[in-house]
C-alpha cells in the first residue's frame, strides 16, 4: 500500500510540474508574438532621418532613409542563404552629408564579383545593432578579406566610420549583383511552441509510465496474495 501511495505521488507530482511548464512555455509563446508583432510594425513604420546620436534602446530597428555616395572599400561577412548557399554580405562605409555610417548592401553568392559602383545613392532600410559575436566567433580572416559576424564596432573601425549600421531593404540606384536582406522578425528565435509541446509530450509519458508502475505493483500485490 505504502509502494502504491508514493508511486501516485511521484506521478501525479511529475505531472504537474510538466503541465506546469509546458503552460508556462504557452505564456511566453504569447508575450514573445506580442513583441514580434511590435517589432514588425516598427520595422515598416515610415522611414525618417538618420538620427543625431542613434542607440539601440531607442532605434533598433528603426526605418531610415539616407542619402550620400559609397566610398570605395568594404567587407564581406560569410553566411549562408536558404536554397541559395554560401555567400556574403556586403558592408560599405556610406558618406551622408555629415558623417560616414555602414550600410549592410546585402547578399552577393561566393563565386560572384560584387559589381559596386561608387555613384550617389538614397538607402532605405532599418538601424540594426547585430548581436552575432560570442567566444566562439572567429577573428577576421583578414588575409582573404573574411568576416564571420557584423560586429559593429570592428567594423566601423576598419572602415572608418561611425558605429551605425543600416540595413539596406532598397538601394537607388541599385545593384545587379548584390541583393538586399531586409530585416525581418522571422530571423528572431521563438520556440516557445516547441518547448511547450516538448513539456505536454513529457508529462503524457511520465502519466504513462506512472501508470505502468502502479499496473505492475498491483499485479504483483494480488500475485503474492
Amino acid at each position: 500500500m505504502r509502494r502504491t501511495i508514493f508511486i501516485l505521488i511521484i506521478g501525479l507530482a511529475g505531472i504537474a510540474v510538466l503541465l506546469s511548464l509546458g503552460t508556462w512555455q504557452v505564456q511566453r509563446l504569447a508575450w514573445k508574438e506580442g513583441i514580434l508583432a511590435e517589432i514588425d510594425v516598427k520595422i515598416s513604420g515610415a522611414p525618417i532621418k538618420l538620427p543625431l546620436s542613434p542607440s539601440e534602446e531607442a532605434h533598433k530597428y528603426q526605418p531610415v532613409e539616407v542619402s550620400g555616395r559609397f566610398l570605395e572599400t568594404r567587407i564581406r561577412v560569410l553566411v549562408s542563404q536558404k536554397l541559395i548557399g554560401a555567400g556574403y554580405r556586403i558592408i560599405q562605409p556610406f558618406q551622408t552629408a555629415d558623417r560616414v555610417i555602414l550600410v549592410d548592401r546585402g547578399f552577393v553568392k561566393i563565386d560572384q564579383t560584387e559589381d559596386l559602383r561608387n555613384d550617389a545613392a538614397t538607402v532605405l532600410g532599418n538601424l540594426h545593432w547585430p548581436d552575432e559575436v560570442d567566444e566562439y566567433t572567429p577573428e577576421p580572416d583578414l588575409t582573404r578579406d573574411i568576416w564571420f559576424a557584423r560586429d559593429v564596432p570592428a567594423v566601423a573601425q576598419a572602415l572608418n566610420a561611425d558605429p551605425i549600421l543600416v540595413i539596406a531593404r532598397e538601394i537607388t540606384p541599385s545593384s545587379e549583383k548584390v541583393s538586399p536582406i531586409p530585416i525581418s522578425s522571422s530571423g528572431i528565435p521563438n520556440d516557445h511552441l516547441q518547448y511547450a509541446i516538448t513539456w505536454y509530450s513529457l508529462a503524457t509519458v511520465w502519466a504513462g509510465m506512472s501508470g505502468l508502475f502502479l499496473f505492475g505493483t498491483r499485479r504483483r500485490k494480488s500475485s503474492e496474495t
